[in-house]
């Protein structure tokens, strides 16, 4: 039955092939959702999702941080192969080189319309970046037919949406100028006059304040294009939806990368005092709403049966990340990365274990789970081979085709699965090995756990919190993982 089902997908026309709605989440935990353990009526519309579709328990972006996750997801090339692709600053050029095979650039091979709205982080032109022209490349130069913009971050300048490469809402008259090497803003910081800030801050974000909120580095002007916190999600929204309904005859890909739960957490008033968590659990809420108008509008368009959804998230949680929104305070029993240990970036589980569903009528059977070990490193692949695109052995080279784990038959998933957080560490079943050195504890960044010559070996299956460090007891294992690591490192396997 598994090859009979697989035979049906690889022989489907390219009119016939699914619409694909990637939406991807920033900095939302394992347990963040209510079908992992959080709190019931927290994320309807995610369960109703799930409900619908497959579940994965042991599902993994490729880093503990944005950046080389949403590299690796495009390109299906581990990030660490590639020098540049940790944490970008806001005005980074572009980190995949013009040309790369991508996801879009293959399903835009195979007929499909594609477009990414919302968080990019991965650079933009090429040298000083003009914000006040046409900058490029951009997505286009990788397979994007349309794009929408959160340029780098939501904590970072500019803070601006970019369009079709032109940054939104600009009056030529108000130049931008962004810096992240001088202070070019003559306008109190955040730093110094804390008193102007709607939100307070614990560590660093303490320059260019907009919209009450003190950023990452200095921009001056552009006063008409800044965004206003509280709308991004409406916005960001409104422009998924509109490529939705603008393309609905198909095929399509939409890359949705929202910027809830990333800091600053500022959801619309519609969201405040939902969650009882504070900002960081009403952004949680206002992200379910998101998923919720995504559904909604595939319904409407009579596109649910005809698309491919896969909902999933970036990187572990971080609780104090930078702003004093009281997320530690208002925790209460919540427990963001569920079961794992620490967070965002962090080489422990709770860096890169993510909620991940997917939803494909016909192929995917409703209210499912799978426990196979998953790498969003296989998304590109899999999803390039689905739509019939003949990639050579240098294109996506990291990836695999994952289609029968993604559909969950069978519950077969990695052989490995290499992850990133600074330095690497790998899961090869349910062992979980981490090279010496150390890494960040808890949900944030400012607490570490040094690791010996040996490095640490855990049994994730019956030790999930990573609380025993068993490789004394394991030294054949501690040396086979640490060789793999090191093949993987100097070969592409």
């Amino acid at each position: 039955m598994i090859t009979a089902l697989l035979a049906c997908v690889a022989t489907m026309s390219v009119a016939h092939r699914p619409n694909v709605v990637l939406i991807y989440i920033d900095d939302l935990g394992y347990g963040d959702v209510t079908l992992n353990g959080a709190q019931s009526g927290l994320t309807p519309n995610v369960d109703r999702l799930a409900s619908q579709g497959l579940t994965f328990t042991d599902a993994h972006c490729s880093a503990a941080t944005c950046t080389p996750s949403r590299y690796t997801l495009l390109t299906g090339q581990y990030a660490f192969r590639k020098k540049g692709t940790g944490v970008a600053p806001g005005d980074a050029n572009m980190i995949i080189d013009p040309g790369t095979m991508t996801i879009a650039s293959a399903l835009k091979q195979a007929g499909y319309t594609t477009g990414v709205v919302g968080k990019w982080h991965l650079g933009l032109g090429e040298g000083p970046i003009d914000w006040n022209g046409l900058i490029t490349p951009g997505p286009e130069s990788i397979g994007f037919n349309y794009h929408f913009l959160i340029p780098a971050t939501g904590d970072r300048v500019p803070t601006v949406f970019v369009e079709q490469g032109r940054v939104v809402n600009l009056d030529p008259s108000d130049p931008i100028r962004v810096s992240y090497k001088e202070r070019i803003d003559e306008s109190p910081s955040g730093k110094e006059r804390p008193d102007l800030l709607k939100m307070g801050l614990t560590q660093g974000h303490d320059q260019t304040i907009v919209n009450g909120i003190s950023r990452i580095g200095w921009m001056t002007g552009g006063q008409s294009a800044r965004w206003v916190d509280e709308d991004i999600a409406d916005t960001l929204t409104r422009k998924a939806v509109s490529f939705i309904d603008k393309n609905k005859g198909g095929p399509f890909f939409l890359y949705f990368a929202t910027q809830d739960i990333h800091v600053p957490r500022a959801p619309n008033k519609r969201f405040v005092g939902k969650s009882g968590m504070g900002p960081r659990g009403d952004a949680i809420v206002e992200m379910d709403w998101i998923v919720g108008q995504v559904l909604k509008t595939l319904d409407k368009d009579g596109l649910t049966d005809k698309t491919l959804v896969i909902f999933t998230s970036d990187n572990g949680p971080v609780l104090d990340d930078g702003y004093a929104d009281q997320a530690n305070e208002l925790l209460g029993a919540h427990k963001p990365a569920g079961p794992f240990r620490a967070g965002k970036y962090s080489r422990f589980e709770g860096g890169t274990r993510v909620p991940m569903i997917v939803r494909w009528p016909g192929f995917v059977k409703p209210g499912t789970t799978t426990d196979a070990l998953f790498g969003q490193v296989d998304i590109s692949r899999t999803l390039a081979d689905l739509a019939g695109v003949k990639t050579s052995a240098q294109e996506l080279p990291d990836s695999r085709d994952a289609l029968a784990a993604l559909i969950g038959k069978p519950a077969l998933g990695r052989e490995y699965l290499v992850e990133e957080a600074g330095a690497l560490s790998i899961r090869v079943g349910d062992w979980k090995y981490i090279l010496p050195g150390s890494t960040s504890d808890g949900l944030g960044p400012w607490t570490r756990v040094q690791f010996g010559k040996s490095g640490a070996l855990y049994d994730v299956r019956i030790d999930p919190g990573e609380t025993t460090d068993v490789a004394a007891q394991h030294p054949d294992v501690v040396a086979r993982l640490r060789a793999l690591i090191e093949d993987v490192k100097a070969n592409i396997r």
